[in-house]
């Protein structure tokens, strides 16, 4: 099926609400800057545009990659010949009633100074955290300043300052399309199936569509306090240079069995300041590949599996990456 086909048979559905671009640039759309274009860029509103625009390409076939907020996201230089879904559009979010748990979840308990915050995946973790803000909520001001989207944070189970996104997380929804056709499913947090930089939506055929938190209420006195402290947690990544370049934040998981930190061990083999083309270990941080200015998807690649050689030669220890290479 042809890019010109794919359009029609979307657009026959009268449901449909959403942008369909041709030859879309992707380096805008993460925060390492770096990409050619997709072929066929498609940004649905809703529930219903999403199921249309997977249940067409799954009929037919048709490679696809779901994008978030482009955090930890590399796209090839070429042209993408993959459809590329965004859920950037898909992004509200507000308080969610207690009474609208799925029955099947069980007796929930929600004390008085609990809420529940309910949004989309698309929704930037920066608009998550400013409406609880904003709302006298706590609970996410560990993950101010964190870039990207909720259901980017949710996938790699986002880790801030000790605290991960399923600390907090109460239940998800998602759209499985393992059998080819979307079903969508809810399902209440289990900590036992989420770990450290790991969640049940990695390796499978699941978009997730919603992500409802337990937080904690306060009064409107104590707003001052969770704007302090969201203010601590975003100093605190500018003063580790976090936003000084385009980059994708920690290149590495870390191993906490090793007894160190991915960056102090690239650090200890003397790779801070390396550069391939125009990706650059970051002078200020051993786990930190910048984007220097003209940086290609090939020199990022390279920059990571030459960090990985030099690691295993001098230490026996495999690094394994946290952002995710996207090609056809």
């Amino acid at each position: 099926m042809n890019t010109q086909e794919i359009i029609a048979k979307i657009k026959s559905y009268d449901h449909f609400k959403g942008k369909i671009l041709l030859d879309e640039p992707l380096a805008n759309k993460t925060t390492f800057k770096i990409g050619g274009r997709a072929q066929l860029f498609i940004k649905p509103l809703n529930y219903n545009s999403f199921q249309i625009v997977l249940d067409t390409l799954l009929e037919d076939k048709v490679p696809f990659f779901i994008l978030g907020g482009g955090s930890n996201i590399v796209f090839t230089d070429q042209v993408l010949e993959k459809v590329v879904i965004s859920t950037q559009d898909f992004s509200d979010l507000d308080y969610f009633l207690p009474e609208d748990l799925p029955p099947e979840f069980g007796k929930i308990e929600i004390t008085k100074d609990q809420c529940l915050v309910s949004c989309f995946s698309g929704t930037p973790m920066s608009k998550l955290v400013n409406f609880c803000t904003n709302n006298n909520i706590s609970g996410l001001e560990e993950f101010a300043g964190l870039p990207g989207s909720v259901g980017g944070a949710l996938y790699m189970n986002a880790r801030c300052f000790n605290k991960e996104i399923s600390d907090i997380l109460l239940c998800s929804s998602y759209m499985d399309f393992s059998s080819g056709k979307v079903s969508l499913k809810k399902c209440k947090t289990i900590k036992e199936e989420w770990a450290y930089k790991k969640s049940p939506y990695q390796k499978s055929q699941k978009f997730i569509t919603t992500a409802t938190f337990l937080l904690t209420q306060k009064s409107p006195e104590d707003k001052a306090e969770i704007e302090s402290n969201c203010k601590k947690f975003i100093a605190e990544r500018v003063s580790k240079g976090h936003f000084k370049y385009p980059s994708a934040g920690s290149v590495f998981k870390n191993n906490h069995e090793f007894g160190k930190p991915s960056g102090a061990i690239i650090d200890q083999a003397g790779l801070k300041g390396y550069q391939i083309g125009g990706a650059k270990i970051a002078d200020f941080h051993g786990n930190f590949i910048i984007n220097t200015g003209n940086a290609k998807a090939k020199d990022v690649k390279d920059l990571v599996q030459y960090t990985q050689k030099i690691i295993k030669e001098k230490y026996s220890f495999n690094l394994e990456p946290e952002i995710i290479f996207v090609d056809n």
